[in-house]
């Protein structure tokens, strides 16, 4: 396949996420004696959460035009270090005791598309007692496509995942993320398999009424409530922020945000 950047209106072409999950997997990861190595940008804590030691890793299957994370999303080959599990779990370990925080969690790019070694860091996790909880940020989508995926998480007693939904419809889909839209209800699927094997889930949804309508978001909410009612009392509902990246992203798809609505 030719390697998707970021959206650019009237050029960039709908792709398979479950593809491109593979091939960002060949470039972002390798395996060394038996584990599986990652590429990540940074290791630092965020105030989010109360405080959660956060390792930036590289790579992810979606294309959202309104993503905050580094440029090396979309060039992943030019950027990042790889780390071993081991190297990844020591140095959160360390934020967490110098910073006094207990949760940790890997964001920036997808966490699921390095299954192997999201296992091991998970397995790692789960022997620190300074680390409370693991929270896994994902789109969802490799675990609304594969079940299995999902029943290796369960057996982690210090996991809670957090799905992100992209849009409430599945051309609205295509049209943020660059996915095809027949992938739409993957994340759906993946969080009907989250609660299946009993694994602790929320869901967060970019619902900014810059760029979803009362429609949309309404058909979101219906979505949700066929699945657990509980999960719409509870969503996370985000808006965009300017960071460089997103803005560069935002001017490459030719979608405007006008900044100031939200501030009045």
């Amino acid at each position: 396949m030719c390697y998707p950047r970021y959206l650019v209106k009237g050029r960039s072409t709908l792709f398979d996420p479950i593809e491109l999950a593979r091939v960002t997997e060949s470039i972002v990861c390798k395996h060394v004696n038996g584990r599986q190595l990652r590429k990540y940008d940074d290791f630092y804590v965020v105030w989010v959460y109360g405080g959660i030691a956060t390792g930036y890793a590289v790579g992810c299957n979606l294309r959202c035009y309104f993503c905050w994370s580094y440029i090396s999303r979309d060039f992943p080959e030019r950027y990042g270090t790889y780390y071993s599990p081991e190297e990844v779990v020591a140095s959160l370990r360390r934020l967490v005791i110098e910073h006094g925080v207990d949760k940790v969690r890997i964001s920036g790019g997808e966490p699921t598309i390095s299954r192997d070694h999201l296992l091991q860091v998970l397995e790692l996790v789960e022997q620190i007692p300074e680390i409370k909880l693991f929270l896994l940020e994902t789109n969802g989508v490799l675990l609304g496509y594969d079940e299995s995926y999902v029943r290796e998480l369960a057996q982690f007693r210090k996991i809670l995942v957090r799905v992100s939904l992209k849009a409430g419809t599945p051309e609205k889909f295509s049209e943020r993320t660059g996915a095809k839209p027949e992938y739409f209800e993957l994340p759906f699927k993946a969080i009907k398999h989250l609660l299946r094997h009993g694994i602790p889930v929320y869901v967060a949804a970019m619902t900014d009424p810059r760029l979803m309508s009362g429609e949309e978001r309404l058909e979101l909410m219906r979505r949700l409530a066929e699945v657990d009612p509980d999960l719409v009392k509870n969503l996370e509902e985000e808006s965009v922020e300017p960071y460089e990246t997103t803005l560069m992203r935002l001017e490459a798809a030719e979608v405007d945000i006008p900044w100031e609505s939200l501030e009045s």
